[in-house]
């Protein structure tokens, strides 16, 4: 905000809900490129990757540290869920450290909800005019981009399993006959449509609603002195009822790829 101008609600919500965005091909408009989405995403993959990797090349047979003991529960954890879902193969192979990949990515996305937007503000309004936006999950493209990868591994896998023509055989043919291929085509495309529409739009709305709530609790504390305390309490409360949500979201995401990956190797 600039200084010495009249504090406005509005102005401030919508401030902070502005994306960095640069034009990626010609003048921009579809193609265009929500940079601190990108560049957030990015450098949180490498986080993530890089402390996986740090705790890997510290790891020991004898008695585990507890960063290593933490990585051998989650990862445990993460095979847990993949060995009850997926029944078509060798899970190890792909399926059960992409569900991994994707658990800590979103995790760590999703986590940057409890940063101050405010404070953060300060340092990215030297890279943008609007500074940044830290949660890459409360953007639509994120999460749709997240999804619609999945989407596309889950396709790859459906022909790798059936072969080509009995991928397309599926499409015509079932639930409902080849009498009825209409029928059947138009089910079908429901069916793959709504997947990564809901895949992706279930993280969006929780994380996006998450950062609205956050939002409004800093306008309440800046409301007055008499207003602070209040804000501070509620915004205690609902950071660490946020935990839950972050944590929740990033295992409701990852059990939806796996699930995925295992119906696309299913014969109808």
């Amino acid at each position: 905000m600039a200084a010495g101008k009249e504090f406005n609600a509005t102005e401030y919500i919508g401030h902070h809900l502005t994306h960095d965005v640069r034009p990626f091909l010609g003048d921009g408009g579809f193609w265009s490129l929500h940079l601190d989405s990108v560049l957030v995403s990015v450098l949180l993959g490498f986080v993530g990757i890089g402390f996986l990797w740090w705790v890997v090349r510290g790891a020991t047979s004898g008695v585990p540290g507890k960063r290593q003991a933490f990585v051998e529960l989650l990862v445990g954890f993460v095979d847990e869920q993949a060995k009850g879902v997926f029944r078509h193969g060798d899970r190890n192979a792909f399926v059960a450290p992409a569900a991994l990949t994707v658990f800590v990515w979103v995790l760590l996305m999703n986590s940057m909800d409890f940063l101050p937007v405010d404070i953060v503000a300060m340092g990215t309004h030297k890279i943008s005019e609007h500074g940044f936006r830290i949660v890459p999950t409360a953007d639509i493209n994120t999460t749709f981009a997240l999804a619609l990868s999945v989407w596309i591994l889950m396709l790859v896998f459906s022909v790798q399993a059936k072969g080509f023509g009995g991928f397309l055989h599926e499409i015509f043919c079932s639930p409902f006959g080849a009498k009825l291929f209409p029928l059947n085509v138009l089910f079908n495309a429901i069916e793959y449509l709504s997947k990564p529409l809901s895949h992706s739009l279930r993280l969006y709305g929780n994380m996006y609603a998450g950062e609205i709530i956050f939002l409004l609790l800093w306008l309440l504390a800046a409301a007055g002195l008499g207003w602070a305390g209040l804000a501070f309490l509620l915004g205690l409360g609902w950071a660490i009822f946020h935990i839950l949500i972050v944590a929740l979201q990033a295992y409701v995401f990852m059990m939806l790829t796996i699930v995925y990956f295992s119906m696309a190797h299913e014969h109808h």
